[in-house]
């Protein structure tokens, strides 16, 4: 009975060390994916959406800590929260470089607030699978788009007027589905119409921070009440506040040296990293 006992006592032990382990080690990950997605944000004029997504992702699935039919909206929800600060940050040196274009952000907001707020009702309610392949193919098309330094006839300019409410919608919707801030939408949108790739990443940053407040909010609310602790919604505290931590920090050394790059290499990394995430998210 003594053997027995010791060998219970030693197998519990290992077992607390291993846990913990894994802890210290999600929590590594989390600050890792938040440095990486801040600096990316701070580059891009994005709020770091396409990494954080696809990597929770994974780290979700692959120690199961969710349920399958779960682990995606998990994923997007946390996404959109970290995306509220990690925007912020961002936003916050585009601003006072003073290259944020006003009137488009007055056009867009409303109709991109109301597209964000519709994609946290319909994306618990269509497959898991549909959600992950069409945001990768979503991703694809921009980043083909973008490295290949398509170029819009030089007549194209940006007007207010009916169409900044279709624009609005589908990039409030595709970001609230997808869980990013909207940049990959809007980014590549006002470089459409001509304007400077440096413009539109600034004006981009400012509004991802209500986009991803606005799409959190409703994850967090129109979700059922959660059986797994550490989730508010469908949000994951832990993963929440390490990848902030993170991102925070990074973001505003992005910003500096997105304005070392010529606009046409910007563009380029923008693509090439749209392209990765997107291939891994598929695989």
């Amino acid at each position: 009975m003594l053997i027995l006992h010791i060998s219970k006592l030693r197998y519990t032990a290992t077992r607390a060390t291993r846990l913990e382990s894994t802890i210290l080690l999600l929590i590594a990950l989390f600050l890792t994916v938040g440095l990486c997605s801040g600096f990316i944000g701070g580059l891009l004029g994005i709020g770091g959406g396409v990494i954080i997504v696809p990597v929770l992702y994974l780290l979700f699935a692959r120690t199961g800590l969710y349920p399958d039919d779960i682990v995606l909206l998990v994923a997007v929800a946390t996404s959109l929260a970290c995306i509220v600060f990690t925007s912020a940050s961002a936003a916050y040196a585009q601003i006072k470089g003073g290259r944020v274009l006003w009137p488009v952000v007055r056009q867009l907001l409303p109709f991109l607030l109301l597209g964000s707020l519709a994609a946290a009702y319909l994306a618990p309610q269509l497959p898991a699978q549909l959600l992950k392949l069409g945001f990768a193919l979503f991703i694809s098309i921009v980043s083909i788009i973008l490295f290949f330094d398509w170029k819009p006839p030089p007549h194209r300019q940006w007007r207010s007027g009916i169409r900044t409410v279709p624009i609005g919608l589908g990039a409030g919707l595709v970001s609230g589905l997808a869980g990013i801030a909207g940049g990959n939408v809007i980014v590549p949108t006002l470089i459409y119409f001509n304007v400077p790739a440096h413009r539109a990443t600034a004006t981009a940053s400012p509004l991802g921070v209500p986009i991803a407040a606005v799409g959190a909010l409703g994850y967090m609310l129109l979700a059922p009440a959660p059986n797994q602790p550490g989730l508010v919604g469908y949000v994951d505290l832990q993963a929440f506040v390490f990848i902030v931590a993170g991102a925070v920090v990074a973001a505003p050394l992005g910003v500096r040296f997105a304005q070392r790059l010529p606009a046409t290499t910007l563009k380029r990394v923008f693509a090439a990293m749209l392209l990765v995430v997107a291939l891994r998210m598929v695989l």
